[in-house]
């Protein structure tokens, strides 16, 4: 191969002019004749049996050309950008230039990792929410242990519905006098005072007496999830027959020794207060690293290609329908049911997904100004955790991971810690703030999926099955960023990091997702089940 020429000739784009030798072309060129000889159809010689040149004579002098170029592209390219130095993050735009006794010559155009300035990284104002546990918290998740251990008691005969209680009926409903479609069940049971029914329905099922039958007036929602329905005023017969109240058990030793493994109420009140806290402090945790990002990514002066964006919005949006597909929803059930698209879905995810691009470009530049250094020690390291972690074999994931990208992995770590460890702390009011953060994009977009793809009967609302990977946005906020250096092969298309090129695509796939959780969140290793849903 030779690097013929190199160009810059937009703000993130290089051209590259790029030869590779005819001794080299010329040997897959053979190749490709003898693989597809048996193909050929040739009068007067049997099949399999054409001469090459028999063959170009009657198909054309490039009959296997396509090939050959498919064959010594990939090499060539990458042998190329490292010979520029440059980094890609996107496929190169290929263009033959010839192919002759000179060899093959062809023009790549390459979108680049762009130029980064970051300043005053070092001394961020960040505010850390102070943590503290009040009795009430305790008393409150103390009390959710007592409802687990609750029990049914049926009511007395005379007693009336109270909000908690618990009622069994029959229900049929009407609309203009008409019953519709879903406004109809028996035995069904329901804690009243649980907001499961549309707005109102519950209210007038207060005061009532086992065995008694009347009737409940409501008006269904405007957004109600049945067109036919929405704003609509009904009727509901109800057939009240049974009422049932919780019984909690006694608050002492004995209940604490049900629950939990320690002998003692107190014991166990401490050990919840300890839990509490450790959330807390996760939390808080989180919301300053969160923060942190956030400032890191305005501090970010570069010229960043779209390209960079949408691999990420991608992304994320892969993630997220991988999401609902483990919840047995499809992406096309999901965008029907709250009346989405694809192009409304990536707007969603924009903001964050730029933001992410920012931090990871943000630590990169600080990995190289810090001259943070990685040992072999340290991805071997490295490599026995992901083993653990993943409980295979330390083989099987250096043959699947190459350390090059573990090295990129923990610099990025070690960025954010550097940033960290250097940044001015207060400590805040947690009582004024919420610990966790706000929702990301795809929180909101799961919380619109449960109010919207729920079947349950027309007096009900409507819910959804709860994805269970939802992400906290400011776990998220490093978590995420990734350097998807792609370079470009012909069959399009990304998958896991092998050990092979590093930032290029030529192989199948350039830089895997990294972070810690303090830093760049989880690592390639830790994305491996994303990744292989990806793919």
């Amino acid at each position: 191969m030779t690097l013929n020429s190199q160009n810059k000739v937009g703000n993130n784009t290089v051209e590259l002019v790029i030869t590779v030798s005819p001794d080299v072309f010329e040997a897959e060129v053979e190749k490709s004749y003898k693989k597809n000889v048996m193909k050929m159809n040739i009068p007067g010689f049997r099949k399999g049996k054409a001469p090459r040149k028999m063959i170009e004579k009657m198909y054309g002098a490039d009959v296997f050309y396509d090939d050959a170029v498919n064959a010594v592209y990939p090499e060539a390219y990458e042998e190329a950008i490292k010979e520029a130095k440059i980094t890609p993050v996107d496929r190169a735009s290929v263009e033959i230039i010839s192919i002759d006794s000179e060899g093959f010559k062809f023009k790549a155009t390459v979108t680049v990792k762009p130029e980064v300035e970051i300043k005053d990284y070092k001394g961020i104002k960040v505010e850390k929410d102070a943590v503290k546990v009040s009795a009430s918290e305790v008393d409150s998740e103390l009390e959710a242990y007592r409802k687990r251990q609750a029990r049914l008691i049926d009511a007395e005969e005379d007693a009336v519905t109270k909000n908690g209680d618990s009622v069994t009926f029959d229900f049929e409903g009407f609309v203009d006098g008409k019953a519709f479609e879903g406004g109809k069940a028996e035995d069904f049971s329901l804690v009243l005072g649980s907001g499961q029914f549309i707005p109102g329905f519950e209210d007038q099922m207060i005061g009532k007496k086992a065995g008694e039958k009347f009737t409940v007036n409501v008006k269904f929602p405007e957004d109600y999830h049945a067109e036919e329905l929405k704003g609509k005023d009904a009727e509901f017969k109800i057939n009240l027959k049974s009422i049932k109240y919780e019984e909690l058990p006694e608050l002492d030793d004995e209940f604490a020794k049900d629950v939990s493994d320690f002998d003692t109420l107190k014991e166990f009140k401490d050990d919840i207060k300890k839990r509490i806290l450790e959330r807390k402090e996760k939390d808080a945790e989180y919301k300053l690293e969160a923060d942190l990002s956030d400032k890191l990514a305005e501090m970010v002066v570069a010229d960043i290609p779209q390209c960079m964006f949408d691999q990420e919005i991608n992304r994320n949006l892969q993630e997220f329908e991988n999401r609902f597909v483990s919840q047995g929803i499809s992406l096309e059930q999901y965008m029907q049911y709250t009346g989405t698209t694809i192009d409304s879905l990536k707007e969603m995810f924009r903001a964050n997904a730029e933001k992410d691009v920012k931090v990871r470009l943000a630590l990169e530049k600080i990995a190289e100004l810090e001259g943070v250094v990685i040992t072999e020690a340290e991805v071997e390291e490295e490599y026995n955790r992901y083993a653990t972690e993943m409980g295979l074999d330390i083989s099987k994931i250096k043959s699947d991971y190459m350390s090059e990208q573990i090295m990129k992995d923990l610099s990025i770590r070690k960025a954010f810690e550097a940033v960290k460890n250097t940044a001015e702390i207060t400590t805040g009011n947690s009582s004024a703030k919420k610990n966790s953060s706000k929702k990301s994009s795809a929180e909101k977009a799961e919380t619109s999926a449960e109010k919207s793809t729920g079947k349950k009967a027309s007096a009900k609302k409507t819910s959804s099955k709860k994805t269970t990977a939802s992400v906290k946005s400011s776990d998220k906020s490093v978590e995420k960023t990734s350097s998807k250096a792609t370079g470009d092969k012909k069959p399009a298309g990304t998958s896991k990091a092998k050990k092979t090129t590093g930032e290029s695509a030529t192989k199948k796939s350039a830089a895997k997702k990294t972070a810690s959780k303090s830093a760049g969140g989880k690592t390639s290793a830790e994305k491996e089940k994303i990744e292989k849903e990806d793919k």
